[in-house]
């Protein structure tokens, strides 16, 4: 074991050539471990021993929800393709035929969901402004390059295609200039989301680095922290050796002004248990900072209304904000996490019934689709016909925020593109030429 200087464990990742050794004590077979490693060439693959020696209950792996949560499972992608990239891991294969491979099968995962590449990553002048995006006019999302892995990988991440070493899919800067520049050409903006991967797998003077900059700067209201560190590595807060350090930059931010918000991700009651998890949330509190909580709706990890009135009643006595129920994007396994939009429904309101008002912060189902964040509100009947209710949360057409709109019922819809417009040929969405004939 590794130890500092306060004689507290030092940080430890497992990467995918830890893999095997780390299925072996979930009990899968040769086979079925030979099936993981495949699919672990195509997603991302990391863990810490905080997460495998305090998290995981390894006696109910692999149907453990948080093993599951962090573990890649032989099912994740269509069956045909882990056979080929199994087979080519058995023949031991020359590593560059098994990278092509992988990377073939990645292109069909929609890396890049809701326009992230093409509609969201702003300009200045005529030339692309590199790890930021602008989708809404209020804010401004900034990628710093040294902030682009995590503690740990979840199986479902949104943004898996940040971890798999190919340039293409990554949004990175380190242009702290470029960044300032660019929120003082446009006055709208009010908020920066430093994100990735995790900003807070950054030490306290590289993001500081990143921060200092921005408190100068008079229109910003808030700055925000998107972050599972509380969930994987609460250490981050109190035992690491920038700890201290990393506090006192929050109280620096807190001091010029500025709301600073931790955007903190929990998808299971599990993350919220441990005494260390109470220290940091207690310390990073203590320093101005709020906390708001957000995660998706998971199946086979949180698709349970018990779950989440459970989750959302812990944060708030812990003094966090329930914040957002996410629905799981339209990208990588999708079709492995999904939980249908009507089911979506049902979760969140059975869990929204059963808590106080306080708990009652948080919005959902969201889905953060190309036209905006989409809230699922409910199912009813007009005039004969089932239909979901919907509106926009935040948009980027800001006329859109708030006004109700209608889809046909459909059990089994499970994004925003599975729906059809009803008592409207179109979506409000949607341009009206869509409809002119070819």
């Amino acid at each position: 074991m590794i130890l500092n200087q306060a004689g507290t464990r030092r940080f430890k990742a497992y990467t995918s050539k830890h893999l095997d050794e780390l299925l072996r004590r979930a009990g899968l077979d040769d086979e079925e471990r030979l099936k993981v490693r495949a699919v672990a060439t195509v997603l991302p693959f990391r863990t810490n021993a905080y997460v495998v020696d305090e998290l995981i209950d390894w006696s109910a792996a692999p149907d453990d929800p948080i093993y599951r949560l962090v573990f890649p499972q032989e099912d994740m992608l269509p069956a045909a393709d882990v056979a080929r990239l199994a087979d080519l891991l058995k023949a031991e294969a020359p590593n560059g035929e098994i990278q092509a491979e992988a990377n073939r099968v990645r292109a069909q995962l929609n890396p890049h969901p809701a326009g992230q590449k093409e509609l969201n990553v702003p300009k200045m002048g005529d030339e692309p402004v590199p790890g930021m995006q602008h989708k809404y006019p209020e804010t401004v999302l900034f990628f710093p390059k040294q902030g682009q892995t995590c503690h740990a990988y979840c199986t479902y991440c949104f943004r898996w295609a940040q971890f798999v070493g190919d340039a293409d899919l990554k949004f990175a800067s380190d242009d702290i200039d470029q960044m300032v520049g660019y929120i003082r050409q446009h006055p709208e903006v009010t908020s920066v989301l430093i994100t990735g991967g995790d900003a807070m797998i950054m030490g306290e003077p590289v993001i500081r680095r990143y921060i200092e900059p921005l408190l100068g700067l008079d229109q910003l209201e808030s700055i925000r922290i998107g972050t599972k560190a509380l969930a994987y590595w609460p250490q981050r807060f109190t035992t690491d050796p920038d700890a201290d350090a990393t506090l006192g930059l929050f109280q620096e931010v807190v001091k010029a002004g500025k709301n600073l918000s931790f955007m903190a991700h929990f998808t299971h009651p599990r993350e919220l248990e441990s005494p260390r998890v109470e220290s940091a949330v207690e310390r990073i509190l203590g320093s101005g900072a709020t906390i708001r909580t957000q995660a998706p709706l998971i199946r086979s990890i949180n698709d349970d209304p018990a779950v989440w009135s459970h989750m959302w009643r812990r944060q708030l006595r812990m003094g966090m904000i329930p914040y957002y129920m996410f629905v799981e994007r339209d990208t990588g396994p999708q079709d492995y996490f999904a939980v249908p939009l009507a089911r979506a429904y049902e979760v969140f309101r059975d869990a929204y019934s059963t808590v106080s008002g306080l708990c009652r912060t948080v919005r959902g189902p969201s889905m953060s689709a190309t036209p905006g964040k989409v809230c699922v509100d409910g199912v009813t009947e007009i005039a004969g016909e089932r239909v979901f209710v919907l509106h926009f949360i935040q948009a980027r057409d800001p006329d859109l925020v708030g006004r109700p709109f209608f889809a046909r019922y459909d059990p089994s819809a499970v994004w925003l593109t599975d729906l059809r417009p009803a008592f409207a040929e179109r979506f409000p969405f949607e341009p009206a030429e869509a409809l002119l004939p070819n």
